[in-house]
């Protein structure tokens, strides 16, 4: 390694420092899923992220979806996948598959990847301990729920044991009925109840844009208020609809920054949160925050 080089890599670190001080003992929810989990060399590297985090400080909660592979499942099976307004119709055979992807394998993966630096994660259905009470969205809808009640219980005492909680997004409701629900909500909901000073949702797309045509206009930090008016004028449509949702009620509900980013780059959840420039959009209640990116 030249000198040159050398150098630069201090001055990551060195320009690291000030959020390390500042964001230490923060818990940050981090959701992942959908086309961000695209690949095992993605998801090996967001595990290092991960446990980098924890390693200087921070107290990261993992939540995860997991629609692509459901879907992938659902074929091999020779199932005829039914969608709604962009939801997932989900009958009981469906909402097997839906609890067996996302608890007995997406969760496992997670886990597994990030227990290769240490014993540092344990896996949390939804289900357990209370966590995410759900109701149904829907009934034309069958077990798609939304989240009615959150009972952090479980993950403040993980997090009290510095371990990392990975959640799968299946809830219940009084009578043990299981639902599933979307990610994003989850991790919202989520992020709220626990205090979370951050949440981060790692995406396919680079964050907010003022043109959509334009990838170059990016916007690095914006208001809520400024978010929704880009809703209202349909500067944001489409799926991101339902996630700028959860962005905007979370920061409402007193999570400090929402930061959106591509998943896709290599460590873009480090460069999100230790350097003054950033990857993605972080989004405050006011846009003039002065929440380090």
């Amino acid at each position: 390694m030249s000198d040159f080089e050398a150098a630069d890599r201090a001055a990551v670190l060195v320009e690291a420092l000030p959020y390390i001080q500042r964001f230490r003992d923060a818990v940050v929810v981090v959701k992942y899923g959908g086309n961000a989990m695209s690949d095992e060399a993605t998801t090996r590297r967001l595990a290092e992220d991960i446990v980098l985090m924890r390693a200087v400080g921070l107290r990261p909660v993992l939540v995860h979806g997991g629609g692509p592979q459901i879907g992938e499942f659902t074929e091999r099976l020779g199932m005829t996948p039914e969608f709604r307004d962009g939801l997932r119709v989900t009958d009981a055979e469906t909402l097997e598959v839906a609890r067996m992807v996302l608890v007995g394998k997406v969760n496992r993966d997670l886990v597994a990847a990030l227990n290769v630096h240490g014993p540092v994660a344990v896996g949390v259905a939804g289900e357990d301990a209370g966590l995410i009470a759900a109701e149904p969205r829907d009934p034309s809808l069958g077990f798609v729920g939304d989240v009615s009640e959150v009972n952090p219980s479980v993950l403040h005492s993980l997090l009290s044991e510095e371990l990392i909680p990975v959640v799968s997004t299946i809830g219940a409701d009084a009578e043990g009925q299981a639902y599933n629900i979307n990610a994003d909500a989850v991790a919202g909901a989520l992020a709220a109840a626990i205090g979370a000073t951050k949440l981060v949702y790692l995406t396919d797309v680079p964050g907010l844009l003022d043109d959509v045509e334009d990838p170059t206009s990016l916007i690095a930090r914006i208001g809520v208020a400024d978010v929704e008016a880009m809703v209202s004028r349909g500067a944001i449509a489409g799926g991101m609809i339902p996630k700028i949702a959860a962005c905007v009620d979370a920061v409402r509900a007193g999570v400090g920054s929402v930061h959106i980013l591509d998943g896709r780059r290599a460590h873009a959840l480090l460069l999100e949160l230790f350097t003054d420039a950033g990857v993605g959009t972080m989004i405050a209640y006011d846009r003039g925050a002065t929440d380090a990116l």
